[in-house]
């Protein structure tokens, strides 16, 4: 008869089965203190790493056999499939670091994509960045402070994604332009936008730790020790338990790294603030529209708090989608939300048709509905919808302007034959 072989995990299974089968006929209190020493006997840490592949990964997408096809789908090279996240059952933990590895060259793709397809080019933040300091970078069209007539600002939201995408997922799993924001740009420079495309995720250097080899503590009690030293002790060991679980629960904090903050770009709000100051604000254009995802718009918002009246005399208009601003926690004044009333719209997610107007939950800007229930996809479902939001507006406002234009004419024209009235 053939005895199966049984994993490292298995095999630690059986024990615990066997030593729980053993202390059955036990006092509770026995029961515990026994389960106790077994559990502090099992280092979890080296027992995973026995059944868990080592986590490299490929480097590139051929060497993960992956590529796009025409239609910007990611594909496998030689079975034409879909990318599968569980390409090992049972080992969600280096699934899941697979993902991350692949996420990054992503990165690294969309960052070509803007510069080889929409000829973007890097400016590095903050502007006086040394050699030996962190830095982020935005991309800006060749023209983007030179062109007088339109500027589109392009604002993801919070997470993994870097500057030109709005989703990960959608990328991996979608398509190019439902996840990235190329066609935004694309079309952006087709009806003579300059651009401006953020990345207020990138805040800080993430440096590796030393790795260092964790263990469950000892369960080994000293004889004859005081109760409330013994109640400190337990109280400590508990906490260091609950994180090294926490360890296992979260894959993406197994490795201990060190962040060391970029200069002025700490957060998203400071990052856009700091975009703001300058290069926004001394762009030529006279028409700046904004698109901000998520919390993208929390950080716009943001940005009217310190810089309202700069906002107000530079934007025509602002499309949300399922934006994450509130305006009541994040204090802005009345006037801020008179002006988003008349010149920002919110694309949220909703069973609703697209463009379908919405209750307003706050008194701020008006709600319609995206046309989708899924909140990543909400800016690529509202893309059409938003150039006409922003053609309509920048019509309005040329309208105003002519009109103004010529009521100023027909008064001055007025006070001249009134003037050469008089003087007869």
């Amino acid at each position: 008869m053939l005895i199966p072989q049984l994993s490292a995990a298995e095999s630690a299974l059986c024990i615990l089965l066997i030593t729980m089968a053993q202390v059955v006929g036990q006092e509770d209190g026995e029961k515990t203190t026994a389960l106790k020493d077994l559990l502090s006997r099992i280092d979890l840490d080296e027992l995973m790493k026995k059944d868990e592949p080592p986590f490299t990964f490929p480097k590139t997408l051929e060497e993960f056999e992956y590529a796009f096809n025409e239609h910007g789908q990611l594909r496998h090279i030689k079975t034409g499939e879909p990318f599968i996240f569980n390409a090992r059952e049972d080992l969600h933990r280096w699934n899941q670091k697979r993902y991350e590895a692949l996420g990054e060259i992503i990165t690294q793709y969309v960052y070509e994509l803007l510069e080889t397809k929409c000829n973007l080019t890097k400016a590095i933040l903050p502007l006086d960045a040394t050699v030996d300091e962190p830095f982020t970078f935005v991309y800006l069209s060749p023209n983007a402070l030179s062109n007088a007539s339109k500027l589109l600002v392009l604002i993801q939201g919070s997470g993994v994604v870097r500057a030109g995408q709005w989703a990960r997922r959608l990328i991996i799993n979608q398509d190019l332009d439902s996840g990235t924001q190329i066609p935004f740009i694309t079309r952006a420079m087709e009806e003579g936008y300059s651009v401006m495309v953020l990345n207020p995720n990138e805040n800080f250097l993430e440096v590796e730790k030393p790795y260092k080899s964790s263990t469950l503590p000892s369960q080994t009690e000293p004889l004859d020790e005081p109760a409330e030293k013994k109640e400190r002790r337990d109280d400590k060991e508990g906490k260091k338990r609950r994180e090294f679980y926490e360890k296992y629960r979260n894959p993406q904090k197994e490795t201990e790294t060190e962040r060391i903050p970029i200069r002025e770009n700490t957060s998203s709000e400071e990052h856009v603030l700091y975009v703001w100051d300058h290069f926004v604000s001394k762009a030529a254009a006279k028409n700046v529209f904004i698109v901000a995802h998520s919390y993208g718009g929390l950080s716009f918002v943001e940005l009217m708090n310190h810089r309202e009246i700069e906002v107000r005399n530079k934007v025509c208009a602002v499309a949300l989608t399922d934006s994450a601003h509130n305006i009541w926690l994040q204090e802005t004044s009345k006037s801020t939300q008179d002006w988003m009333q008349q010149h920002c719209c919110n694309w949220v997610s909703s069973p609703e048709p697209l463009d379908t107007p919405l209750d307003s939950m706050l008194p701020d800007c008006p709600r319609v509905s995206a046309g989708t229930e899924r909140h990543e996809l909400t800016s690529w479902m509202s893309f059409d919808s938003i150039f006409r939001f922003f053609s309509e507006v920048l019509e309005m406002k040329e309208d105003e302007e002519a009109e103004e234009t010529s009521t100023n004419t027909v008064t001055t024209r007025s006070s001249s034959l009134k003037s050469k009235h008089q003087d007869l």
